[in-house]
Order: structure tokens, then C-alpha cells, then sequence
């Protein structure tokens, strides 16, 4: 058997291994892998194969790691509107407790109402941010 059908096995290998687990990382070793055996029917020695599964690959899962974690993350499902329904709705608050709690009728329930650490806090109209609990975490307009 040819070098070349050997990479192009183990690359296969790994994308129905990435099938069956789910880790992104592996399609950027199959991209080594499919590097090496490009290699090999270039008719390069298995030294040249092998670093060339290990340049391509190693750096596609470098590369990729960085750029993952450049990216800004996922938002808090807390403050996701399509998770909670509260998000993004206003309130009207009428004043503050010393403590930083308000209480503010909202749904035809009451609820306690906070506000951002290091926000002061003020009388109007707030826009619910998340929800903290079983508290609301407001915003003012």
C-alpha cells in the first residue's frame, strides 16, 4: 500500500472520529493529514510527510484556538432574549431602597429590581438587562 492511501485513511479515520464526538480540533488534524499524503504523491520522503502533517495540522489547530478566543464569547444565558423573555422589556421604577433593591410590579407579580455595580441608581424607566436569580437586573433608558 502506497504512503499516500495510508494519510488519506488516517485522515478519514479522524473526520469519523470528529463525527462521533464532535471536537472541531480534529478536522484540523484530517487537514495535516490530507497535507502529508498531498506530500506524498508529491513524491516526498515520509520526513517530509511528516513534518508537513505537523506544520499544516499543529498550525490549523493554533490558528483556530487563537481565533476562537479573539472572538467575544456566547452571551449569558441570563441575558439572552431568546432564552428569557423578560430581557429587553422596560419597567418603571419610582425609587431606590438604601440597599440597591427597589421593588416594582411587573407581570402582575412583584419583583425585586437591582441595578449594575457602580450604576447610580435613578427613578424612570429601566430596561430589563437579565435576570440574577429571581431578581431583575435593570438598565435605565
Amino acid at each position: 500500500m502506497e504512503a499516500s492511501t495510508i494519510w488519506w485513511l488516517a485522515a478519514g479515520a479522524v473526520v469519523v472520529a470528529e463525527l462521533l464526538t464532535g471536537t472541531f480540533y480534529l478536522l484540523m488534524v484530517a487537514v495535516g493529514l490530507s497535507a502529508s499524503a498531498l506530500a506524498a504523491h508529491l513524491g516526498l520522503p515520509i520526513a517530509a510527510q511528516l513534518v508537513a502533517a505537523a506544520l499544516v495540522g499543529g498550525g490549523a489547530v493554533v490558528g483556530w484556538y487563537y481565533l476562537k478566543k479573539k472572538r467575544p464569547g456566547d452571551p449569558s444565558a441570563r441575558a439572552d432574549r431568546s432564552v428569557n423573555l423578560d430581557v429587553g422589556e422596560t419597567i418603571l421604577i419610582e425609587g431606590w431602597n438604601p440597599d440597591g433593591t427597589t421593588t416594582v410590579k411587573y407581570r402582575g407579580a412583584t419583583w425585586i429590581a437591582i441595578h449594575r455595580p457602580g450604576v447610580t441608581p435613578s427613578t424612570g424607566m429601566h430596561r430589563v438587562a437579565e435576570l440574577v436569580g429571581n431578581r431583575l437586573l435593570v438598565d435605565p433608558l
